[in-house]
């Protein structure tokens, strides 16, 4: 059910927490439009609650300096998505320790009412995440740094550890912004050593320090595309290079975006990427549901082998 009480509240609370914020901003939060957000702070101005706005190109809401109110009382709904996202945050490892999370909880859960309390303790008794856990947490430090400067457009001086190896090199970054992606922790920015965009395992990021030069970020940039475009060229063991006898089409719709790049060849489909594991590629391949012929490394092909032997034993098997 819709109540606009509620979203008005809301945005008193956003100008409470904030020197300043935007329209669009707001209306992004909120999932609504610019118009109706003017509606909601005309509702609070009548209300009585000093709220300003600042036009011009980078106008923005504000509340007259001084101003304040007592916390509000979380309704059902907000103390429900805290829970939720701290629990999933837990389940993610998107929290550098436990004990942030259950710090958390706690406190919520001191502020609440009894009944609202009962039903937030019912949800962290009962739900179960059936999410990707990561698999490496990156120091808290890191994150924050790098979370700032990509806010900021400030450039970041880093240690960063190559994938095949101990060795340690100095960058200069650029950072456009971090994303977490099947238990993974990413960066992706202009690296100056490089000069080339770059994407980082935050993992393997050493000291981080934000610097005073600004760059700016390309307009709208798409760090999760960008990702996703950038991970079968990442480094690996093996280069795999395979022909699918398919459409370009087809492999698309069952080669996930972030395994390999597709490309249309005269013959099908070129099938290129990365990988540590080569029976594991070859099991891949195999549910593609499409012909095939391997370019490179001929070692796939023994793995393909192993694998026909596999099944083949396996269909020959009876119970006795």
């Amino acid at each position: 059910m819709y109540f606009p009480a509620t979203r008005v509240l809301t945005v008193l609370e956003l100008l409470q927490s904030r020197q300043h914020i935007s329209g669009p901003e707001l209306a992004t939060r909120l999932e609504v439009d610019t118009r109706t957000v003017r509606r909601y702070i005309t509702m609070l101005q009548d209300l009585g609650v000093p709220v300003e706005a600042e036009r011009g190109r980078y106008g923005s809401y504000r509340l007259r300096p001084g101003f304040k109110l007592p916390p509000l009382m979380f309704t059902d709904d907000e103390a429900l998505a805290l829970t939720l996202g701290l629990l999933a945050g837990r389940k993610m490892g998107l929290t550098v320790a436990a004990p942030a999370v259950e710090g958390a909880l706690a406190k919520i859960e001191r502020v609440l009412p009894a009944t609202l309390r009962a039903r937030v303790q019912a949800v962290q008794e009962t739900l179960v995440f059936d999410v990707t856990a990561s698999t490496t947490i990156p120091d808290n430090a890191v994150v924050v740094t790098l979370c700032a400067a990509a806010q900021q457009e400030k450039r970041v001086e880093m240690c960063y550890r190559n994938w095949n190896s101990s060795e340690e090199t100095r960058r200069v970054v650029d950072p456009y912004g971090l994303v977490y992606r099947s238990g993974l922790w990413y960066m992706i920015g202009y690296c100056h050593l490089r000069a080339d965009l770059r994407t980082f395992r935050l993992d393997r990021i050493g000291s981080t320090e934000m610097r005073e030069e600004s760059f700016t970020r390309p307009p709208d940039f798409d760090c999760l595309a960008h990702l996703l475009q950038s991970l079968p060229k990442t480094p690996g063991t093996w280069y795999v290079d395979v022909l699918l006898e398919t459409t370009l089409e087809h492999a698309r719709r069952v080669v996930p975006p972030a395994l390999a790049l597709l490309e249309e060849d005269e013959r099908g489909v070129s099938f290129r990427c990365y990988v540590q594991d080569l029976d594991w590629i070859a099991y891949v391949l195999l549910g593609l549901d499409c012909s095939l012929v391997v370019r490179q490394p001929p070692e796939l092909r023994d793995a393909l082998r192993r694998l026909a032997q596999e099944a083949t034993k396996m269909a020959n098997r009876i119970l006795e």
